[in-house]
């Protein structure tokens, strides 16, 4: 049967019992003899990202046979933030991510596959399985359902997810009708895939493809193009040479390797989650990957796209100007890529990207001609932030880099929004959303609503907010997240008060409360903190196990 790991499950005289397990689900002697690969599908039928991935599954598997090998598929759960958005369901959003990786490497490890292709397309389900993928270091690969296309109003303007969240403020603050509230929530999100925008389902799966375990294309096909489909057949191929040639995730994951992701992570305006996902994929890697490392890369990397929500192009414009290995071509012209790294093709990142062509400069800007010779990404640190913030550097107005106001203190994110809603948060205001750490969350959820209230308010250019929560990657404007340590740990966000104020200065790196160290040092003596909201069931586990926002989020 070859020199297969599923030998474990089928060769030899001890495994006949296992071969009639395999043989009562109809495998033929024929397929027993061949490698048998697993393809882990994420598909389910509530996410628009997910609901189409049964079809790229059975390209997986047309590709696997074609290549000589026995595909069997196991099924992932997944999240869709947008759904779980602004309710207890955003808790299990990041929480999620272990539940993925643990789930995989269950599967994988217990039924001895040769090889894995891994289907995810929405936020967490990338970083889980690539998780999973280093843990197991057995050949794998990714290949994502693809992005959503871009939507259209009747006004021809081009939208996405972010237009959704938004025109809740702008109608509420009365600056769109009934007509084009209701015209935004029928036509933002036009067909199946990831939503449309630069946000941390297509972040993911372009750095996926920057890391080397994605095809070419992995992160910007459209989910409804048949190119998407082709792309899965060849990744079911692939997967059969990785084998064949002994090319395992530990091989294309190495330290040079997430330099790279990162590189283009800067050079692509990717959501702030991935400064939690990229530690924590790298972190079952063995290598280490923290924010002073994603600061010294942002300070040399020029940001070439404004996609969604910082910019009004889409992912299917930068499929159309080339793709990720445009932006590698562009970043390689800059001597800031490693370009003789192995990935999933088969091939050195030079010899895949060395036909790539940047085919529409006002997408992808030229290297010489960035938006701004630093990255989309900046990490800042002070006393309010002393392991580390993580602010979208590319989706804040350039009135915004710096500013100092008055907080408007609230332990948890509905206080929030009911205050911004209501007309209670004024120009000028620095909102601080506590409690809502990877701990004190539990599970770090999003605050996609409040910022989309501010900017559909027209206060995005006026209001900063702060959160030791995290955001989606729809969210604009001065939104500083990751703020690490959290409160529920002790941090100084715990520690501010109404009408302290905080001082901002994003491009030089600083989050700094404008109190002395002997008030705080009064303030930490009588300071408690706030028992868990949940007490039950995994995320109890989870907000026990949950290491800080600056270490990803990873459980220890």
């Amino acid at each position: 049967m070859g020199d297969f790991i599923s030998n474990r499950i089928k060769a030899g005289t001890s495994r006949m019992p296992h071969r009639a397990l395999l043989k009562a689900s109809g495998l033929t002697e024929e397929e027993l003899s061949h490698p048998i690969i697993g393809v882990v599908n994420a598909q389910n039928e509530i996410i628009p990202g997910h609901i189409h991935l049964d079809q790229i599954s059975e390209a997986v598997k047309a590709g696997i046979r074609m290549a000589g090998g026995t595909p069997l598929e196991f099924p992932a759960i997944a999240v869709c933030d947008g759904i779980a958005m602004n309710h207890i369901g955003m808790n299990y959003s990041l929480s999620s991510r272990e539940l993925i990786a643990d789930s995989v490497e269950t599967m994988a490890a217990a039924h001895g596959f040769d090889g894995l292709v891994l289907i995810p397309n929405c936020d967490k389900v990338v970083p889980g399985m690539l998780m999973a993928a280093a843990r197991l270091n057995i050949p794998a690969l990714v290949i994502s359902g693809g992005p959503m296309l871009a939507g259209r109003l009747v006004t021809n303007e081009k939208v996405s997810l972010s237009k959704t969240f938004e025109a809740v403020g702008a109608y509420i603050a009365e600056k769109i009708d009934g007509a084009t509230f209701h015209d935004i929530e029928d036509n933002s999100c036009p067909t199946c895939g990831s939503c449309s925008g630069m946000y941390t389902a297509n972040s993911m799966n372009c750095l996926t493809e920057a890391l080397g375990m994605g095809l070419l294309g992995n992160g910007t096909i459209p989910a409804v193009y048949s190119e998407r489909i082709r792309l899965a057949k060849h990744a079911g191929m692939k997967i059969m040479e990785l084998i064949t040639r002994n090319i395992r995730p530990l091989d294309i994951m190495t330290e040079a390797a997430f330099i790279n992701a990162l590189t283009v992570d800067m050079a692509i305006g990717a959501s702030t989650n991935s400064m939690l996902h990229l530690p924590a994929i790298a972190r079952e890697a063995g290598v280490v990957l923290n924010l002073e490392t994603a600061n010294e890369i942002s300070a040399k990397t020029p940001n070439l796209c404004k996609l969604a929500p910082a910019g009004t192009h889409h992912i299917e414009d930068l499929y159309f100007a080339g793709g990720i290995g445009a932006i590698m071509r562009e970043l390689s012209e800059l001597n800031l890529l490693d370009l003789s790294l192995m990935t999933v093709t088969g091939k050195t990142v030079r010899k895949n990207i060395e036909n790539c062509v940047n085919k529409n400069p006002d997408v992808i800007r030229h290297a010489e001609d960035p938006y701004s010779k630093t990255g989309g990404i900046a990490v800042l640190k002070g006393n309010l932030a002393q392991n580390g913030a993580v602010v979208k550097r590319s989706a804040v107005a350039p009135e915004m880099l710096t500013h100092s106001g008055k907080a408007r203190v609230f332990d948890g994110e509905d206080g929030a929004y009911d205050a911004i809603i209501n007309g209670e948060i004024k120009s000028g205001d620095v909102v601080v959303i506590r409690y809502c750490g990877p701990k004190g969350g539990p599970g770090m959820p999003e605050m996609l609503s409040p910022t989309s209230a501010l900017a559909g308010m027209g206060l995005d250019k006026e209001v900063a907010l702060i959160t030791d929560g995290r955001f989606s990657g729809a969210s604009r404007g001065a939104s500083i997240g990751h703020v690490s340590p959290e409160a529920a740990a002790g941090g100084v966000i715990a520690l501010v008060q109404e009408g302290d104020t905080i001082q901002i200065d994003i491009n030089g790196g600083k989050l700094e409360l404008d109190v002395s160290d002997e008030e705080l040092d009064k303030r930490r003596a009588s300071f408690a903190p706030k028992a868990p909201r949940i007490k039950t069931g995994w995320l109890a586990r989870y907000a026990r196990l949950v290491t800080g926002a600056d270490k990803g989020a990873v459980l220890e």
